[in-house]
């Protein structure tokens, strides 16, 4: 199981760095589809043909962003959660998603107890679980869906590398489906392996369940055995405190424009000009930098305020935190967005995701681009990040 767990560390390693590329690549074609769009009118065989265009980048951005998921290297947004509380709300949507066939049962935990992690990445993993266990009951069955507090002794830590001792909240899905062989549990959580037909899956949603749990500082262990159902276990880390009430989104941000300054740094040149189109049609002011020496350059050259800069994380020489720590002496009242698609354990490592650091995710559509700068600008000082 160690060894095991080395390999997916390896391939999670490659599977970032893919998605990586293919942020910058996804995030170009969804900007000019945008434009396109805009500028089409009312031409209805073109605009069919773009909008065409927008849905394949926008399967492509899930599906780097299931890799970056599997790969621990999404951007989390951790809360203090009662699991019951997730469960409770997944149940509603697993009735529509399952099927009649299937019988859904929940057991809550009688001590509830919260964890820390994303609510709607846990409620993905719940969905994805739920969705292999349809798949293998073609001719009904039950789906079990339960919580529960467990101690893990040490004894029991040691057997199960790199299970660490102490206080969980247990997750179980099970269901009465067909089972899996030793072989096929031995490839389960990998990306892009599949027992489905093609067509019927990416082969991605187990590796996303993996990366998930695993960037949550948890665990997840596989029972199966052929014509016996298959049963996923989950221990996420329990702590002592309350959970906080989930709020519901804010009401959508109506003024997306602005006339602020920004400094935006991006090493990626199309993806660079395409942001400052963006960006300067919201008539905001734009200066413009392809790296960080050189963004330090333009900021000395420049006469006026900075209202916020707009960095990319991972470039060649100085990285996206360094130069927001270099200018912040210039310019003590300037907010900072982070803009990456490469975030997470490799983020972590270079400085960047402190507590309260703002981060845009690459891909990003040009209204997720404005609302979150809008977010930030408008946030009080108190609250900077750099």
């Amino acid at each position: 199981m160690f060894r095991q767990a080395q390999k997916m560390e390896a391939v999670g390693r490659l599977a970032g760095g893919v998605a990586h590329d293919f942020n910058n690549l996804l995030g170009v074609i969804i900007g000019y589809t945008e434009t396109l769009l805009d500028r089409i009118g009312h031409n209805a065989e073109l605009r069919a043909q773009a909008e065409q265009i927008r849905k394949a980048a926008d399967r492509a951005a899930a599906l780097t962003r299931q890799l970056l998921a599997f790969s621990r290297q999404q951007v989390l947004e951790p809360k203090i959660l009662n699991l019951d509380t997730v469960v409770g709300e997944v149940e509603k949507m697993l009735h529509r998603l399952i099927g009649e066939d299937i019988e859904i049962l929940t057991l809550l935990n009688s001590s509830p107890s919260s964890v820390r992690a994303d609510q709607g990445q846990i409620e993905q993993v719940i969905m994805n679980l739920a969705v292999n266990a349809r798949d293998a009951m073609l001719h009904g069955g039950k789906l079990v869906v339960e919580t529960s507090n467990v101690d893990v002794a040490e004894e029991y830590a040691l057997s199960h590398r790199p299970f660490i001792a102490g206080p969980y909240v247990l997750l179980t899905v099970s269901d009465t489906g067909i089972g899996m062989d030793q072989e096929t549990k031995s490839h389960l959580f990998e990306p892009f392996f599949t027992t489905k037909e093609l067509g019927r899956g990416t082969g991605l949603g187990l590796a996303t369940v993996y990366g998930v749990v695993k960037q949550s500082g948890g665990y997840i262990w596989a029972y199966s055995e052929p014509g016996q159902g298959s049963v996923f276990k989950i221990y996420l880390p329990r702590i002592d405190q309350a959970a906080l009430k989930i709020r519901p989104s804010g009401d959508p941000i109506q003024i997306l424009r602005g006339t602020e300054t920004v400094l935006l740094v991006e090493d990626e040149q199309s993806l660079r000009a395409l942001t400052r189109d963006l960006l300067e049609h919201s008539d905001y002011t734009v200066l413009e930098a392809s790296s960080g020496d050189h963004a330090l350059e333009v900021a000395q050259r420049h006469g006026g305020p900075i209202h916020l800069l707009l960095t990319d994380v991972v470039m060649p020489g100085m990285n996206g935190a360094a130069l927001a720590a270099n200018l912040a002496p210039l310019y003590p009242e300037m907010k900072v967005l982070f803009m990456s698609g490469y975030t997470g354990s490799f983020a972590t490592q270079i400085g960047l995701l402190g507590a309260g650091a703002k981060v845009l995710q690459k891909p990003f559509s040009r209204d997720a681009l404005l609302r979150k700068l809008r977010e930030v600008l408008e946030l009080p000082q108190e609250s900077r990040s750099n």
